[in-house]
């Protein structure tokens, strides 16, 4: 009787042909099927999308704290991100801050999510924000906004006590500027022996070309106005994120024309801002979508008061002031694409003063340059940037053929924004245009940056480059900050948009829309929002 085929302990004893055959079958059957499983699995994971975004400029520095602007806070939210930030409806929404509570009249805790990661690999805790909100104290553009502000403490590794040195209504305003840096990543000296923590305004600095932030994204290439590219992080904290960008790449295109045509053609699937000249070409193209929406940011000129003797006598601000035709500007250059304005406040927020329309009356203007001496009129430059905000360089020039109206000669220069800021840095101009939002979204904001008398200690005036000073701003905007009553704050915050109206302490043009462009299939309509910060993390593209 013959033996049936049997296995050794070993399972090295041959089986017979016909199952033999069939156990190196099944044994290459499956190592095929699993080997295309790992393949499916390798292209899921490939699968993210690749944004290709053009904006009219990029960040002049990785720093976020060496310049209050909004290209910077763009990559902030990108790389970093904040304790709390704001929604499209403009409530606040938790981020690194999971809650918050107020514990008395003056300190606002927040409780931080636990687990989460510098791309260095630490662990977010308390300190990081304690050494973040400290560092925002010394930073020359950022100090003003936190002047109110007496200390940050850490309760524990996850909770912080932000503490005002008096009741102030805007803390968690201001925690959406706060994004928590990485304060080992951060300190000591780098190979020239330079402390990796200083702020250097336009000047080379660790922070200006090394980042460590939680956010969502970490910049792997960067070539100053050629190239900005980012990586998604694969241990980013937020799971919930709907977001399947996996790399941006960033391409600054200064010509608006330019930029329309490359989402056209489909070099690009983003862009921003959209010119309003391209509105219909690209609601007409099938391949594109528009978004456009109200935005609060005023854009106005300041009168150098140091440099032209002339701006002093506010029947001259006044004479410019009634000279600028601001409705023939929103709706020639702006295509009816911004609001003309009189004053800083936009409509809805606490200062605004209905009464205070925008001003256009020439015989004034004459009457008031004749009557101050100045019939003949006087010589005067003007810089612009011309690729910082919609149609900012032909508005410069429209301004500049509105003052010729009464006799006040312009010698206008525009340039590059990276160039632009260091000479307004340095008041290197007669008549500098500036556009601001409120860090606060409030009235109050607008007066401490571009109004209040420029004081280097406290910050305030950082962006006031005219050198208005009134004391009356100052005490009334300081005043407004302890104020805890709305309704009587907002009388207070009129009152000072009266005075910077009566005074001319600067001219304000407009109120600028927001408008962005997309490819169809790049769903950016909800990831946008009024204070032009979109949340690229969330993006979804088809």
């Amino acid at each position: 009787m013959a033996a049936g085929p049997h296995l050794s302990l070993d399972g090295k004893r041959a089986l017979g042909p016909r199952i033999a055959a069939m156990a190196r079958f099944l044994t290459i059957f499956i190592a095929a099927l699993f080997a295309a499983l790992l393949g499916c699995a390798s292209i899921a994971a490939a699968e993210g999308k690749t944004l290709r975004m053009a904006y009219d400029a990029d960040p002049t520095s990785l720093d976020p704290h060496e310049q209050l602007a909004g290209a910077t806070l763009q990559l902030s939210h990108l790389v970093f991100d904040p304790l709390v930030r704001r929604r499209q409806d403009n409530t606040f929404e938790p981020r690194l801050a999971k809650s918050w509570e107020q514990i008395d009249d003056v300190t606002l805790r927040f409780h931080l999510r636990d687990g989460v990661k510098f791309h260095s690999g630490r662990e977010l805790t308390a300190d990081d924000v304690v050494w973040t909100f400290e560092r925002l104290k010394k930073s020359p553009d950022f100090k003003a906004l936190y002047e109110p502000f007496e200390s940050a403490k850490a309760v524990d590794d996850y909770t912080v006590d932000i503490v005002t040195k008096a009741p102030y209504p805007l803390t968690l305003n201001l925690a959406t500027y706060i994004f928590p840096m990485d304060r080992a990543f951060y300190s000591g000296t780098d190979e020239n022996g330079r402390p990796k923590d200083a702020v250097v305004k336009h000047g080379a600095s660790f922070a200006s070309s090394n980042m460590s932030g939680t956010g969502p994204f970490r910049v792997t290439k960067r070539e100053q106005g050629i190239r900005l590219e980012l990586v998604r992080v694969g241990d980013y904290w937020d799971k919930a994120s709907p977001g399947n960008v996996d790399k941006i790449i960033l391409t600054p295109i200064k010509e608006p024309a330019t930029r329309v045509a490359a989402l056209l053609a489909g070099d690009v699937d983003f862009i921003a801002p959209v010119p309003p000249t391209d509105f219909r070409r690209l609601e007409s193209a099938s391949c594109c979508t528009l978004v456009t929406m109200p935005s609060t940011r005023i854009l106005s000129f300041q009168l150098n008061q140091d440099r032209v003797a002339a701006f002093k006598d506010p029947r001259v601000r006044k004479a410019m002031s009634y000279a600028l035709n601001r409705k023939g500007i929103a709706k020639k250059i702006m295509r009816g694409f911004a609001t003309p304005a009189g004053q800083l406040s936009p409509e809805g927020y606490a200062g605004h003063d209905p009464e205070l329309a925008p001003p256009h009356d020439l015989t004034k203007a004459k009457a008031l340059m004749k009557e101050a001496g100045f019939e003949d009129g006087f010589s005067v430059t003007m810089i612009a940037p011309n690729n910082r905000y919609v149609g900012d360089a032909r508005i410069a020039e429209a301004v500049a053929a509105m003052l010729a109206r009464i006799n006040i000669k312009v010698d206008l220069q525009t340039m590059p924004k990276a160039q632009y800021w260091q000479r307004f840095d340095a008041r290197d101009g007669d008549i500098l245009m500036i556009g601001w939002q409120s860090d606060t979204q409030d009235s109050g904001n607008f007066y401490e940056f571009l109004a209040m008398t420029p004081d280097p200690e406290t910050g305030y005036g950082q962006y006031n480059a005219g050198a208005y000073s009134n004391p009356d701003v100052d005490r009334l905007t300081m005043q407004t900050q302890t104020m805890t009553d709305p309704a009587a704050r907002a009388e207070v915050l009129k009152k000072i948009e009266r005075i910077l109206s009566e005074d001319a302490a600067m001219l304000p043009i407009q109120w600028q829309h927001l408008a962005w462009g997309s490819r169809k299939n790049v769903n950016i309509e909800p990831i946008v929002n009024a204070i032009d910060m979109p949340y690229l993390a969330d993006l979804v593209i088809d």
